[in-house]
């Protein structure tokens, strides 16, 4: 397949269909068995490339997103050679158009991963559906679908920190008690949520930048209306960097947050684990990261450690060639469905068996749900939107919502306001293996969104109450109104303190951990990165102390 069948014609007109199906990109971004291996220990390098079959390591961390990032580094900084796997690609070669990103006004085989059609999160706009084919790539955003819902994840080196809005949110002190009750609040936020948020680059917007520049005239439209309903609307901390933002409002750098980049990987301005957490990995020289490689077994060695296999994929998605290591400890970090998917399989088919019956359970959508409202000609929201939300409508307290004010950037003025709501919706669903189909299900119903949506209501009806407005009915379907069959922040399915003891390790088994999203109960009250950030943190602290 060449580059231009793959990713497009780079030098296409700007069409009308383009347009229409590009905007729902845009859109939907404001979110074994086995004797003992007769295998000497390879050194892991940053430069030895992928990971060999028959190799002993001391450390296997499956996944590059937050929490294997966390682990990875820490490790390395320990003295512990480290050899990472992920199932992604590496994000580090220009496609045809000169750019790693696919732009998302016109998504092609770099977006989706294993697609050929695309399946965005707004599925309709103006009347119009807007996806289309492409390419059977590899991709960087994966919208895999289970009974009730689609969970989108990252695909690639650099986890969901590749696709993410970059919201860097750390809960209010007073919610985190309910998010992990066996957790120390006290270490928490006077150690950890700190060290995360300097080691991902956390920063503010600039307040008098915010309420001057054009880019965020549909956020400041966002806080009139929240302030006049009587809801505190807050700035919130993210990981672009401003001061480039600032440039890209200039004219003086090349367009990224301005020209709408985010769901399919940001191109420019975004601090994404790449250019934090990896980075630092990298320099270590201790760490080597093996992109487009899959772990399909794990299982206790003879004489101690771990048997892995693992399938390396080529970017359609097929094995070609399958190998096994031995591993002394194994960190699973493939985020919440991956971790939870690949351990209840290991339990269910008798690869781990003495894992505990947690696995699997406590799943939730952080109560993701979204929505758009249509406002009068005097409320313009404005035809240039930064795609990187900054602000926030807070009534948790009240209704049990939290809400981005979140872009909509078609470049043409909408008079429409979007949000992404996370709401304190209880409902938990439970991983299982199906052995008719030797898959993994999720038991989530659709209607058990309705919470959620409920909360978000709390909101939103009261701000359409004040302003005179409506709900947009065109962006999720025909006639309707909420997003509710998909969510942005997966997370649980590996418990802490259940499937695992209170750092992580997985009960039953020595030198097995999870150390991502799927050790956080299903909510965090706001966007979840910095939380699992800092749980890594504080986890692998105390396994380094212990276990090493």
């Amino acid at each position: 397949m060449s580059d231009e069948s793959l990713y497009g014609n780079a030098s296409s007109r700007f069409s009308r269909r383009s347009f229409i199906a590009g905007t729902g990109s845009i859109l939907g971004a404001v979110a074994l068995g086995g004797p003992a291996l007769a295998a000497t220990r390879t050194a892991a390098t940053a430069t030895s490339g992928p990971i060999q079959s028959g190799a002993h390591v001391p450390v296997l961390v499956i996944g590059t997103g937050y929490g294997g990032s966390v682990a990875a580094l820490r490790l390395a900084q320990a003295g512990v050679d480290v050899q990472m796997v992920e199932m992604g690609m590496a994000w580090d070669t220009p496609g045809a158009d000169g750019k790693i990103f696919a732009n998302t006004t016109n998504p092609d085989g770099r977006s989706y991963w294993l697609r050929t059609h695309t399946k965005q999160p707004l599925s309709n706009f103006l009347g119009f559906p807007i996806d289309r084919e492409i390419p059977l790539y590899t991709g960087i955003l994966d919208a895999e679908e289970f009974a009730g819902i689609t969970v989108y994840q990252g695909r690639g080196v650099g986890g969901g920190s590749l696709v993410n809005g970059g919201m860097a949110v750390t809960p209010k002190r007073e919610n985190f008690p309910a998010i992990l009750p066996s957790v120390n609040v006290d270490e928490m936020y006077n150690t950890y949520y700190p060290r995360a948020n300097t080691n991902l680059g956390v920063g503010l917007i600039d307040p008098a930048w915010f309420d001057t520049t054009d880019c965020y005239q549909y956020a400041r439209v966002g806080r009139k209306q929240a302030q006049r309903s009587g809801f505190p609307f807050v700035f919130v901390p993210d990981v672009y960097d401003w001061d480039y933002m600032k440039q890209e409002a200039l004219g003086t750098v090349p367009k990224s947050a301005l020209a709408g980049e985010i769901l399919y990987g940001n191109n420019y301005g975004k601090k994404s684990l790449q250019k934090t957490y990896i980075a630092q990995i990298r320099a270590t020289g201790k760490v080597n990261i093996s992109p487009l490689h899959k772990v399909t077994s794990v299982a206790p060695a003879v004489g101690g450690g771990y048997t892995v296999q693992i399938d390396q994929i080529d970017t359609t998605g097929n094995t070609t060639t399958t190998k096994t290591v031995l591993a002394d400890k194994v960190f699973f970090a493939a985020g919440s469905v991956g971790t939870s998917k690949l351990l209840t399989m290991l339990k269910a088919t008798g690869k781990l068996p003495n894992l505990n019956g947690q696995i699997g359970q406590g799943w939730g959508d952080n109560g993701n749900v979204m929505v758009g409202r249509a406002n009068w000609w005097w409320d313009a929201t404005g035809s240039l939107q930064a795609s990187i939300p900054c602000g926030g409508i807070d009534n948790w307290a009240a209704g049990g919502a939290f809400a981005e004010v979140a872009p909509l950037p078609t470049g043409i003025e909408t008079y429409a306001s979007f949000y992404l709501s996370i709401t304190k919706n209880p409902n938990r669903a439970q991983f299982s293996w199906n052995a008719a189909t030797n898959k993994v299900d999720l038991s989530w119903q659709q209607a058990w969104k309705q919470p959620g949506i409920d909360m978000a209501r709390s909101i939103f009806d009261k701000i359409n109450a004040t302003e005179a407005t409506v709900y947009r009915s065109d962006l999720f379907g025909v006639n309707k109104i909420w997003g509710d069959l998909l969510t942005y922040h997966p997370l649980g399915g590996a418990v802490l303190n259940k499937a695992t003891d209170n750092y992580g390790r997985l009960q039953g088994y020595s030198g097995l951990y999870a150390i991502d999203g799927s050790l956080i109960p299903g909510n965090t009250s706001v966007n979840p990165f910095v939380t699992i950030t800092a749980l890594a943190e504080r986890n692998i602290e105390n396994i380094i102390a212990h276990d090493l």
